[in-house]
């Protein structure tokens, strides 16, 4: 599910919002299917097609890549609620809320991973999952970012699409791979996904390949209606 208000859900929507759970895909998403003006740098809403259109394409660069490049897990939005980043997005996108003890332990509640369509009642089995890995981020690059620039992405939650809470397992099996190489099993998820991937780079000035450019116009054939929204990254 995106995260966002509820009735922006379904589409690849960075929003100065607080976040709330990723939902299943549908037509037309965001702030196209509310009718709602969109905060001040908000994209108009895009054609799937149109949309992969504008990224750049380059040839990945992994060389010198380190996860701990990217600073992860900071203090969060709320820096006196106990909680980082992590816990948070937990937080926001739990279906039925778990209780929160000493030190953002929790407790009870439900989850719905997206990738896989499984529900999760067991904050423990949940990894939050950057929605374009970092290591993808750092082969998609066009110049090298600065530590603060990475540390942001690495914990943004001005945007409902770059974090996601799912299942360990779907989230280990996705791993640092890209849409050529790996899709979620829930095929229904699979035009949000793509938006949601689209969008994330749009927004973080990210190049593709040339294989993960086809993988995205195949997907973009099967998803004429999905529209993609996006706010570029400060």
């Amino acid at each position: 599910m995106l995260r966002g208000l509820p009735a922006l859900a379904l589409c690849a929507i960075p929003l100065l919002a607080a976040p709330t759970a990723h939902s299943a895909p549908a037509a037309t998403t965001g702030l196209a299917a509310t009718g709602m003006a969109g905060p001040a740098g908000v994209r108009a809403p895009l054609p799937l097609f149109e949309a992969i259109d504008r990224l750049p394409v380059a040839v990945e660069h992994r060389e010198g890549y380190k996860r701990d490049l990217y600073k992860h897990w900071n203090r969060g939005l709320n820096a006196g609620d106990g909680c980082d980043t992590r816990k948070e997005v937990i937080l926001a996108e739990a279906v039925e809320a778990p209780q929160v003890a000493a030190g953002c332990k929790l407790t009870g509640g439900s989850w719905r991973s997206a990738y896989d369509d499984v529900v999760v009642t067991d904050a423990g089995r949940l990894d939050v999952d950057h929605f374009v890995p970092l290591a993808e981020v750092y082969d998609s690059e066009q110049a090298p970012w600065s530590a603060a620039r990475r540390e942001a992405y690495a914990n943004d939650q001005a945007s409902p699409d770059t974090l996601i809470a799912v299942s360990a397992a779907s989230n280990r099996s996705k791993a640092d791979k890209d849409p050529a190489e790996w899709l979620p099993s829930d095929g229904s998820y699979h035009c949000t996904y793509a938006a949601t991937w689209v969008g994330t780079k749009l927004r973080w000035d990210l190049a593709v390949d040339e294989n993960e450019r086809r993988a995205l116009l195949g997907l973009a054939e099967d998803c004429p209606t999905t529209t993609v929204v996006y706010e570029p990254a400060v």
